[in-house]
């Protein structure tokens, strides 16, 4: 029922690209808002246990829904209430479709577009950076794909529907942490309650990071990606949010490097977009058949 849930909703985000907007759930700006002002003082381990209730409270009605639901109706109920939660789940927005866009704006010389939409990616400011953008933008696009969708998929798999809203109501807790921060122009504080939320999506994103990493290096140059793995892990970040970000990001560039070999200095910056984004595609279709052979295997066993 899991793959079935998880297969569909990955068809109709591809059809329903148009109004994937609908799925911003800017409603839990205000809710942010509300706890940041409310717990924003708080330090020590109280920071830590509000910032999980934070993120806990708005997943506690899909919980309940799922258990409510249950297998009743030969599970036809929880399948579509699966792929609902994991249609809102995907995202904030469709990472394809602003790739898409981003490579389109390039395309065309539009540099005011596409620095729009690079921002989008790289969630800060990309207007006025050009040829600079190439190694940043190639990063993003591997960090968010773990961001907005396989650790949507692997919290799915772990504790249903629950499980990919708990990733996604973290992810848009961080997201807002970093925006709150960057308009008033600095940096999340260490020791703040927005640093709680960020670190409890990096223990969120942890271990789907790898899985992704280890995905990425099968789905391009395996070689130069592990290489990349190990000098990711002697030169850890300070926070796990940090090490997650630096090791996928230096995984997937390794293994794509080789196929950018020979691309023409003029078409880099395209080729590198789509390069990027076909890795993530192999990536996705490898998370299938092993979520499937697992799925295979259990109901054998």
């Amino acid at each position: 029922m899991s793959l079935l849930a998880l297969v569909l909703a990955l068809v109709l985000e591809r059809v329903l690209t148009d109004l994937l907007h609908l799925r911003d759930a800017r409603w839990l700006d205000g809710y942010f808002d509300w706890a940041a002002r409310v717990f924003g003082r708080w330090r020590g381990r109280w920071r830590w246990l509000t910032a999980l209730s934070v993120v806990v409270l708005p997943v506690l009605p899909v919980g309940i829904v799922s258990l409510l639901l249950g297998s009743h109706l030969l599970g036809l109920p929880q399948l579509l209430f699966a792929v609902a939660v994991l249609l809102i789940s995907f995202g904030p927005r469709d990472l394809k479709k602003e790739v898409d866009d981003y490579i389109a704006a390039l395309a065309g010389g539009d540099q005011q577009e596409s620095a729009r939409r690079a921002t989008e990616l790289l969630e800060c400011d990309a207007s006025g950076r050009g040829a600079g953008l190439r190694d940043p933008l190639e990063d993003a696009i591997f960090v968010q794909a773990n961001n907005r969708i396989f650790g949507v998929i692997f919290w799915f798999m772990l504790l249903g529907p629950a499980g990919a809203w708990l990733f996604r109501v973290s992810d848009l807790m961080r997201r807002r942490a970093a925006f709150e921060a960057s308009r008033h122009g600095g940096t999340i504080p260490d020791g703040s309650f927005e640093a709680a939320l960020r670190g409890l999506h990096g223990v969120l994103a942890w271990l789907p990071a790898r899985v992704t990493a280890l995905s990425y290096a099968v789905a391009g140059s395996f070689e130069d990606a592990f290489g990349n793995w190990k000098g990711a892990v002697d030169q850890a970040s300070a926070t796990v949010l940090e090490r997650s970000e630096d090791l996928l990001a230096r995984v997937g560039r390794g293994s794509l490097a080789p196929s950018l070999e020979g691309v023409e200095a003029g078409h880099l910056d395209l080729a590198t977009a789509r390069g990027a984004w076909r890795i993530v595609q192999r990536a996705l279709w490898i998370w299938l058949a092993a979520i499937a052979l697992l799925v295979l295997a259990g109901n054998a066993a």
